[in-house]
């Protein structure tokens, strides 16, 4: 009878099959959402880079604009951190040495200053693309074998009151938060899963290829947390993870990423969703995307982002 039992916990073992898992991290600006041509220098997350460095590093009043005192390069596609310091060398002269040991202080001043904000504020020249908030209902639906998060430049307590200002956050999409992330005071009932701007700053203004390579360790940190949510449950294996996003810098920072992979154990598929809805078009976005390697790196470009009835496909999952 032992002998019988055992033979037949065997089977039932053997029979237990792994659930495959995908976890899809969308960037923010020019992805989820679209800003008028106001937006860069007016947007109430514009005006906050302003305040907080001219607050942290100046004589407490706000500098001159992102958009009016970068050039384009250096802020579309990058991260806030980044961002934030080269303001700051832009408009007040302050080299990294000085500016790169404060960056969590204009990160909390940026985010205090967006929480002052109301809903309506918050959204201001901002609003979901076409095909988003559908899409995202229809991921919402999916949670059986996937997880859904933010990778982006955005402060992660700025991303959350974005999120749910303009409809984001409803569509119950976004996967639940690691316990690893970081607090935000008053947005603990609207966090969700991610990698974030205020996650990972290098504090190198000097090298353009920053603005993906930091980025690309958003998405490593936004997949190592997400392993961490499923971890106590062996039978959900995370085996591909798609980065949706509309700059070359996302598609550079995935393809990055897939790079860090090589020659490991780890079986991780690594796919890219390019949205030619932000500042770049379709044929930028494939160029740097390079040749598909089966198994390992799989981009895809979508004209008309998520709108496209073949986005899900694209992800490489189906209802």
């Amino acid at each position: 009878m032992n002998v019988q039992w055992l033979f037949t916990i065997g089977l039932l073992l053997v029979s237990v099959q792994t659930n495959a898992f995908t976890l899809i991290t969308f960037d923010v600006d020019g992805t989820l959402v679209k800003g008028s041509g106001q937006a860069a220098a007016e947007s109430a997350h514009a005006k906050a880079f302003s305040h907080a460095v001219g607050t942290i590093l100046g004589d407490g009043k706000s500098v001159m604009p992102v958009a009016k005192a970068l050039p384009g390069n250096l802020y579309h596609g990058s991260t806030d951190g980044l961002i934030s310091l080269r303001l700051a060398k832009a408009t007040l002269g302050i080299d990294t040495d000085v500016s790169y040991p404060k960056l969590d202080q204009i990160f909390q001043c940026m985010f205090e200053y967006m929480s002052a904000c109301s809903d309506k504020e918050v959204a201001n020249l901002i609003s979901p693309l076409p095909g988003v908030l559908d899409q995202l209902k229809t991921l919402s639906q999916m949670n059986d074998k996937v997880m859904c998060g933010l990778v982006t430049g955005n402060v992660e307590g700025i991303a959350r009151l974005k999120m749910r200002a303009v409809g984001v956050w409803d569509t119950q999409a976004l996967s639940p938060p690691s316990p690893m992330q970081k607090t935000w005071p008053g947005t603990e009932n609207i966090a969700f899963l991610g990698g974030f701007g205020s996650d990972f700053c290098s504090g190198n203004i000097d090298d353009i290829a920053r603005n993906h390579l930091d980025r690309g360790e958003q998405i490593a940190i936004a997949t190592e947390r997400c392993r961490y949510l499923l971890k106590d449950e062996p039978i959900k294996q995370l085996e591909r993870v798609v980065h949706v996003g509309d700059a070359p810098a996302d598609v550079l920072a995935a393809k990055a990423f897939s790079e860090t992979l090589e020659g490991g154990e780890e079986n991780l598929c690594v796919g890219m969703v390019a949205v030619a809805t932000g500042s770049y078009s379709a044929e930028e976005l494939r160029g740097q995307a390079g040749e598909t390697i089966p198994g390992k790196w799989e981009p895809v470009v979508l004209e008309d982002g998520m709108n496209d009835p073949k986005f899900l496909a694209a992800c490489g999952v189906s209802q």
